[in-house]
């Protein structure tokens, strides 16, 4: 291994405060009541970015840290399948095949802190200090370097219980407040000797609360809309005491905030198992009602297409899948088919999708021939689902609030506009005078 030599960077210490899920429309409206000050500190200058597809947390959050399209680093879910035995893993920080943007500064002598950033779990070596985001399962598996155990404590809450949480709304409150906590000691730890020339921290309880209490958030009648407010003033003074301790930062340097999706109300589940089985097109081994739901090993050698959480659409194709059926020659036409049907599709008089893009136009890079066949964009508030035991394909199963992909929050102090989450990776690189 190489010996990496510490740089000094002339435009200053870059801080990145990531703001999971926020969406730019409420931080406004927050931000007007005068309750979340730190937050009105940002939104005069906040502009809207538009997510990544699918617009979940590991695709987004894995193309900022890699400034790469998702072809390129191919991450395009929570989840990914084996195409011979049908076995399905999480996807985490082994996955992405592109070089991140903590091993570019490294390179060049730069170093790194980071808290909390999502899909940077098990923890490996960087040029600084890493504390894993979710999905991270155990924390002796989540820091680098691993003295970082000793300073954070054997009670360090790396992550909110939300299955719990979905369910007893004052739990899931009182989750979130441990997780802040966490979050507020790790930040103090890292950030204090100043030994770093990138910092990211990562607020990713207010994911956790939209989905499941955006209603509340929202309603001034609901009876849980004063706790989720008081939740969120711990969060914005926390997101004060790091704008506080940007400010006190010499100049040169420069703050950049980010959402990596945005949040709107839920107006429905939808499950694009249930629609394909309805098509005639997904066929399991047993019936909906035995399968696991998150289990494809049950997809047969008579199904002609399948999905996976939350949009993806792959083609049981027999160059692709072992037990797959039909001819590359044959995919075009079946994916024509599919995208006319869905467009076709309406909940309440309501169209339910915005666009079907076909994978091999949407990503470009190495990793684009591992892209689904379609990815479907929702109209704003309806959540796709790709669960294989479910025959219904609307329903509610506990969430009210939904990802989107546009009125994604950003700012910058140094007023760049990104169109996408990847384009923020690319800035940090310029700011570092190593873009590609």
């Amino acid at each position: 291994m190489s010996l990496i030599v510490e740089n000094t960077n002339s435009n200053g210490k870059l801080v990145v405060l990531g703001l999971d899920g926020l969406p730019l429309s409420l931080a406004r409206k927050l931000a007007a009541t005068g309750r979340f000050p730190s937050l009105a500190r940002l939104t005069p200058s906040a502009t809207e970015m538009q997510a990544e597809l699918p617009e979940l947390s590991p695709v987004n959050w894995t193309s900022f840290y890699t400034a790469a399209d998702p072809g390129e680093h191919g991450v395009y879910g929570f989840t990914r399948i084996h195409s011979r035995d049908y076995t399905m893993g999480l996807c985490n920080f082994e996955q992405p095949q592109h070089p991140t943007i903590f091993d570019r500064l490294g390179e060049a002598g730069y170093r790194t802190r980071s808290i909390n950033l999502p899909n940077t779990y098990p923890a490996r070596a960087i040029n600084g200090m890493l504390i894993s985001g979710f999905v991270a399962e155990e924390l002796s598996q989540a820091v680098y370097p691993k003295f970082l155990l000793n300073m954070l404590g054997a009670d360090f809450l790396l992550e909110a219980d939300t299955t719990t949480g979905a369910s007893d709304p004052a739990f899931l409150l009182d989750q979130l407040r441990k997780t802040l906590a966490a979050r507020k000691r790790a930040f103090s730890l890292l950030w204090k000797d100043g030994a770093w020339d990138l910092f990211i921290f990562v607020l990713t309880e207010t994911d956790r609360l939209f989905h499941f209490l955006f209603d509340a958030v929202e309603e001034p009648a609901h009876p849980w809309h004063a706790e989720c407010l008081s939740l969120l003033e711990e969060w914005d003074s926390l997101i004060g005491e790091v704008l506080d301790a940007y400010d006190a930062l010499p100049e040169p340097k420069r703050l950049m905030s980010l959402a990596d999706h945005g949040f709107t109300r839920l107006i429905t589940e939808v499950d694009l198992n249930a629609l394909l089985r309805d098509m005639g097109l997904l066929a399991t081994q047993l019936p909906p009602e035995a399968c696991n739901e998150l289990d494809p090993q049950q997809i047969s050698a008579r199904c002609k297409a399948f999905a996976l959480d939350p949009g993806r659409i792959y083609i049981h194709a027999t160059s692709r899948f072992a037990r797959g059926t039909i001819a590359d020659s044959d995919i075009p036409a079946l994916e024509q088919s599919i995208a006319e049907q869905l467009m076709a599709v309406t909940y309440n008089g309501q169209r339910v999708f915005k666009q079907i893009h076909k994978g091999q136009k949407l990503y470009t890079g190495k990793m684009a021939q591992f892209a689904p066949n379609l990815v479907c964009e929702p109209v704003a508030g309806f959540d796709l689902k790709a669960k294989f035991n479910r025959r219904e394909p609307f329903g509610f199963f506990g969430r009210t609030g939904t990802h989107t992909v546009q009125d994604t929050f950003f700012y910058d102090s140094h007023n760049a506009q990104p169109q996408r989450v990847r384009d923020v990776g690319t800035e940090i690189l310029r700011h570092f005078d190593l873009e590609r």
